[in-house]
C-alpha cells in the first residue's frame, strides 16, 4: 500500500508545493482545510481548486469558529496592517494565536484514523511574517508530542511531520513549483481582498508574493 499523508491546504502557493512535493515523492493525499471564520475565507475556494488539481484521494473541510476568541485582524474587525516593514522584529496582528497547533493536532487525529504516517504543512521560516509556529523549533516539538500523545506514537509508529519548504526562500518555493508544473493561477494569498476577490497588494501575504515572483524572475498569474 502506497503511503498516505495528510496535507494542511489552505489554498496559498506554499501549501500548495508542499502537497506537490508530498505527491512527487510517492505519498496519496489527504487533504485538510479549515473553516476558521478568517476574513479571507475565499482561499477556501482556492483549496478545492488545488485540490482537485492535485487529484487527492479525500479533501475534507472542517468549520472552526476562530472569531470567537479573536485576537487577530484575520478573524476580528480589526484592520490588516498595508505596507509594514516585512523586517520588523514584532509578530503583526495577523498572527492568529495557536491557528498551527490548532490546525496539526485536527490533521493528527485524521492522520490516525486513516493510518497515514506523515503530516505535511507549508510553514517557511525565511520569507514569513515573524509567526511562532512557523519556525523549526516548533515543528521538531510537535513532532516530539504527536509520538507521545497518540496510541500510533505509543506503539512504535510514530507520525513524522514533513515541512518541505521551511528552509526555502518564497521565489525557491516559486521555482519549485513551477518545476513541478503546478499552476499558482489556483491559488489565493491576499489577507485583505478586494470584494471581487482581487488581491489589495498591500498586506505582508501580497508583498511577499509579489517579491517571491520578482525574485524568481517569473510572472505572477494572478496580475496578469
Amino acid at each position: 500500500m502506497r503511503r498516505r499523508a495528510v496535507v494542511l491546504l489552505s489554498g496559498g502557493l506554499d501549501s500548495y508545493t508542499a502537497a506537490a512535493v508530498a505527491a512527487r515523492d510517492g505519498f496519496d493525499l489527504y487533504a485538510l482545510s479549515i473553516d476558521y471564520g478568517q476574513r479571507h475565507a475565499r482561499e477556501l475556494d482556492a483549496a478545492a481548486r488545488v485540490a482537485a488539481a492535485l487529484g487527492v484521494a479525500r479533501h475534507i473541510q472542517i468549520a472552526l469558529d476562530l472569531t470567537r476568541f479573536g485576537g487577530s485582524a484575520l478573524t476580528s474587525d480589526s484592520p490588516v496592517p498595508r505596507d509594514r516593514a516585512l523586517d520588523a522584529a514584532d509578530i503583526p496582528i495577523t498572527y492568529v494565536p495557536a491557528r498551527n497547533t490548532i490546525f496539526l493536532s485536527l490533521s493528527l487525529a485524521w492522520a490516525e484514523v486513516l493510518e497515514a504516517d506523515t503530516l505535511v504543512i507549508g510553514v517557511n521560516a525565511l520569507d514569513y511574517s515573524g509567526y511562532p509556529d512557523c519556525r523549526p523549533e516548533f515543528i521538531e516539538a510537535f513532532e516530539r508530542l504527536a509520538a507521545l500523545a497518540t496510541k500510533a506514537g505509543v506503539e512504535g509508529h510514530a507520525l513524522k511531520v514533513s515541512a518541505p519548504l521551511l528552509h526555502l526562500s518564497k521565489a525557491a518555493i516559486i521555482t519549485l513549483g513551477t518545476s513541478l508544473g503546478l499552476d499558482y493561477a489556483l491559488t489565493h494569498s491576499c489577507y485583505d481582498p478586494t470584494p471581487d476577490g482581487s488581491p489589495c497588494g498591500h498586506c505582508d501575504s501580497c508583498r511577499l508574493r509579489a517579491a517571491g515572483f520578482a525574485d524568481a524572475g517569473l510572472p505572477d498569474p494572478l496580475l496578469r
